[in-house]
């Protein structure tokens, strides 16, 4: 057999498949993972939905543990590991204090461990990926049996809804821990969502052996899918995270360099959200995304969305992608890291020391931290600005009466936010200092003169120009 036989043999038929589509054999095994999440859901509600919990479980398990061998081979046990161990610490110390610490420490230790290892100068697709969703879950199911041993008038409006009473037993807590449509990327939900859909408390019409009338959502959410993957392709024939750091890009006049960075971010953004949507249809198609009812007595299905698509495609402000992308792990962020230090008595501490987890969490690369600190400097300047225009009763009336001068705003903080994603997604999406510094200085490191001196010069300044003053008070 000749050199070229051999690799072909070894690359085997999803690897020659990548190859003829130009992506990366682990990329398209995920793809494919996600996809197999359809039939799994029919299957789970042709015969399986209503039927003993056990049963499901079990499935849940296997077709979950499947998806995840078929993408990482024996790698997967990594997350049987973290499973088991977790379970056990359930067992003997409950939902203590001393648990919570256990299972917060003993899962990011090992997953920085795997990303210490297994990781390289770029994004790998490596066990690690399902790892991270999966320390979120389990470090959720512990805080959430915390919160059920605390006093109910203690805790938030979230935390009353899903705090836990008592431990799950071992077979549906790896049935939710394994979900085959969450378990390789996501979405986060928490345990208590999980045993209401396999008690069949989301089923059609009230009848607990019907499944959930989620079909029709689950297609759109499917449709919007595709439609974010064909605009993945069709703008990666404009931009790529290569072209963004190459000569010929350096070249441009700046405007249009501005431009295409805005282009970029969106395709870095398109990439993730696939992805996503794929992951929530198929959820939906289980009938796991129940959210009750709207005004007209309609159900909602929207119970994990994880992007908000409306809300995304007309930012005006930053805080708008906060509420719109990575949905779920930014409320999972919010319920268990950030409201959990209000002790600090500082919400900007308190913003800072969530944002540092989300940067830990993933992973090394200083990218991913310059990446955050630069969220943390866009969201104090917006908060910052708008509390200092406000001050100016008669600037802010001409701002926000004024029906042209609203528009010609509006539009520039279209683009405004166009562009600068782009420039906050730099770090983030290529990881290393010389490529995202390199990126930078072909745009003029114009994010680092917007947002650094704001706080310290800007803000300072902005607020003596046009802050309210005080009136003058009259003496004879």
């Amino acid at each position: 057999m000749g050199d070229m036989e051999k690799e072909a043999v070894s690359l085997g038929l999803i690897g020659n498949l990548s190859a003829l589509i130009g992506t990366s054999e682990p990329a398209l095994r995920v793809l494919i993972s996600l996809l197999l999440g359809y039939p799994i859901a029919l299957i789970h509600r042709k015969y399986l939905y209503g039927k003993e919990p056990n049963v499901q479980y079990l499935y849940f398990v296997l077709t979950g543990l499947g998806l995840g061998y078929f993408n990482y081979g024996n790698d997967v046990f990594h997350a049987v590991f973290a499973v088991a161990f977790t379970y056990m610490t359930l067992v003997l110390f409950g939902g203590s204090e001393i648990a919570v610490a256990l299972i917060f420490i003993f899962n990011m230790g090992y997953l920085l461990t795997g990303y210490y290892y297994s990781g390289t100068d770029s994004y790998d697709i490596n066990w690690t990926v399902p790892q991270c969703v999966l320390v979120l879950r389990l470090i959720g199911v512990v805080f959430d049996l915390y919160d059920g041993r605390q006093p109910i008038e203690s805790l938030n409006a979230d935390g009353k809804k899903i705090a836990l009473h008592k431990r799950p037993a071992f077979l549906e807590f790896c049935g939710y821990q394994f979900f085959p449509t969450s378990f390789l990327i996501g979405p986060q939900f928490s345990l208590k969502r999980f045993q209401e859909f396999t008690k069949g408390v989301y089923s059609s019409q009230g009848d607990l052996t019907k499944p959930p009338d989620s079909v029709h959502y689950a297609l759109r959410r499917f449709g919007a899918a595709v439609m974010y993957l064909i605009l993945f392709q069709v703008l990666g024939l404009f931009v790529s995270d290569d072209y963004i750091i190459s000569e010929q890009f350096d070249q441009l006049p700046f405007l249009k360099k501005a431009l295409l960075l805005g282009v970029w971010g969106r395709y870095s953004l398109y990439k993730y959200i696939s992805c996503w949507l794929f992951a929530e249809g198929g959820c939906v198609l289980f009938g796991l995304s129940h959210n009750g009812y709207n005004e007209k007595g309609e159900v909602l299905w929207n119970g994990v969305e994880n992007v908000k698509i409306a809300v995304l495609e007309n930012t005006t402000q930053f805080n708008h992608y906060i509420q719109s992308f990575n949905v779920n792990t930014n409320h999972w962020v919010a319920h268990y890291i950030y409201k959990r230090l209000k002790f600090l008595n500082n919400r900007l501490l308190s913003q800072a020391g969530a944002l540092l987890f989300l940067a830990i969490w993933h992973g090394f690369h200083t990218g991913y931290y310059v990446c955050f600190l630069f969220e943390f400097l866009v969201i104090y300047l917006e908060k910052d600005l708008v509390t200092t225009l406000k001050t100016n009763t008669g600037l802010w009336a001409f701002l926000t009466e004024n029906a042209m001068v609203s528009l010609m705003i509006h539009i520039l903080l279209r683009i405004y936010t166009f562009v600068f994603m782009g420039w906050c997604l730099l770090p983030f999406v290529l990881l290393t200092f010389d490529r995202y510094w390199r990126a930078y200085g072909a745009v003029n490191y114009m994010g680092m003169i917007l947002y650094l001196p704001w706080p310290i010069l800007y803000g300072p300044v902005l607020k003596k120009l046009i802050g309210r003053k005080k009136p003058r008070v009259h003496t004879e």
